[in-house]
């Protein structure tokens, strides 16, 4: 018996896709503004989709669950940070350098350290949505910055008695308590001049010629909120 052919699944037109990943832009950087000033808890499903001007039903169209929103918000936030922090050059010292600027910039977006801050500690819970999240991000961290401690080693530059491994769990530790005591009082904690004070005690890295990043912005939800809507899905729109 002849099958007959399957008819050819129509592609969508490129501006369908740059709509859609416009509109999910939209959607994470006001779920991480969101989180970021209610908590994930308090922070709805709904405040996000008023944020970009959607209705909830159609936020889940693109996100299942607010589980799978924070996941997406996390990853995002993720990405950004490694656009700071290159820890695939081979000069493990470059890597360094990116943590201050990227504690530099941190200090310009408090509501995003908080998140993380509290996220961080509310995830040790098995159940929480961000669990294996924040497992898989810490042994990530912890490798990468045990590869740049191991470069410096290999170059001379890392400081007798100091191992790799011992840096990559020192450095974690103290930009995570630098973020809790600096979200307690801004004024008395500067992150980034503390950061490197603390690599200038085992590593041999020059932090003169960092970027000045303290002005850097938060994200803008509202202006990724109007290019998606430039976008024009057709989605039903929030009342």
């Amino acid at each position: 018996m002849t099958q007959t052919p399957s008819p050819v699944r129509a592609r969508k037109p490129r501006g369908e896709y740059a709509k859609t990943s416009a509109k999910r832009t939209a959607i994470l950087d006001a779920a991480l503004e969101v989180f970021a000033e209610s908590g994930y808890r308090a922070g709805s499903l709904r405040d996000v989709a008023q944020k970009v001007g959607m209705s909830e039903a159609g936020l889940l169209h693109h996100f299942p669950n607010k589980s799978a929103l924070l996941a997406a918000v996390l990853d995002r936030r993720d990405q950004h940070s490694l656009e700071f922090v290159p820890f695939g050059d081979p000069d493990g010292a470059v890597a360094l350098r990116g943590l201050v600027e990227l504690a530099t910039y941190n200090a310009s977006v408090p509501g995003v350290v908080e998140l993380y801050c509290v996220l961080s500690a509310e995830a040790t819970a098995p159940d929480h949505p961000a669990h294996e999240y924040f497992i898989g991000r810490y042994e990530y961290t912890r490798g990468s910055l045990r590869t740049a401690f191991e470069s410096l080693e290999r170059d001379g530059r890392l400081m007798a008695g100091v191992t790799p491994q011992r840096a990559a769990v020192a450095t974690i530790a103290m930009m995570d308590g630098l973020q809790v005591q600096w979200l307690l009082d801004r004024e008395v904690i500067d992150m980034a001049e503390e950061l490197k004070r603390f690599f200038g005690a085992f590593a041999d890295v020059d932090f003169s010629d960092l970027r000045v990043l303290t002005d850097a912005p938060p994200p803008d939800a509202a202006a990724a909120a109007a290019a998606a809507a430039g976008a024009g899905d057709g989605e039903e729109k929030a009342s």
